[in-house]
């Protein structure tokens, strides 16, 4: 198993003791126990969402080392370490591959489709900029999806409409629904994960 630093052991007697009832089954409550662990936010339990097989997928994508796709570099670093120290699968940030947006989209917008057309085995982990998972969402299609895909993004503008796009897609799925989300909360699903995945 991977070790635990002895904070974060209390932090999680902590959230158990705080969290109440919940109907998480033990690898769900291991994610959202992670991400209230790195938010203080026990909002995050009412907000996030898994598919049937979502952690399933992504599981066995991480054991096979697939690449994992970020949309921005904060979410990369969250998960480095971690992703160093047990499967060592590629970390692509969609904003750090090109220099130049295409006309009309973000710079993340277009490293997303950038990274989909080339990557489409990918998890892809979207925890910044809602307009990447728009895009990923408008590039989807029936005969290619990728194992999983985490929706995160956090703000006002078309995030809502982000996550809702996301929800209409058959694809695997952990989403945190609402305007709440962010790169921390993104890299905490990761890692969550990289946990089960390395320890079951």
């Amino acid at each position: 198993m991977l070790p635990i630093h002895p904070i974060m052991v209390q932090s999680f007697a902590a959230i158990d003791g705080e969290i109440g009832t919940h109907n998480f089954n033990p690898l769900e409550y291991a994610i959202i126990r992670r991400v209230i662990h790195s938010t203080a936010d026990f909002e995050f339990k009412e907000l996030i969402y898994f598919s049937t097989d979502a952690i399933a997928s992504g599981v066995a994508a991480l054991r096979r080392g697939v690449p994992i796709v970020t949309d921005v570099s904060m979410v990369k670093q969250g998960i480095t370490n971690l992703v160093a120290q047990t499967f060592n699968n590629p970390i692509i940030s969609a904003v750090e591959r090109v220099s130049v947006a295409l006309p009309g989209k973000t710079r993340t917008e277009t490293g997303l489709i950038e990274c989909w057309r080339e990557f489409p085995e990918a998890i892809y982990v979207i925890g910044n900029a809602p307009t990447a998972l728009l895009a990923l969402c408008n590039e989807l299609n029936t005969s290619i999806n990728p194992p999983l895909i985490i929706g995160a993004p956090v703000g006002f503008i078309s995030v809502l409409e982000s996550k809702t796009a996301l929800a209409n897609t058959p694809v695997n799925q952990i989403r945190i629904d609402g305007r709440k989300g962010g790169s921390p909360v993104a890299a905490a699903i990761v890692n969550a994960l990289i946990v089960i995945a390395w320890d079951i």
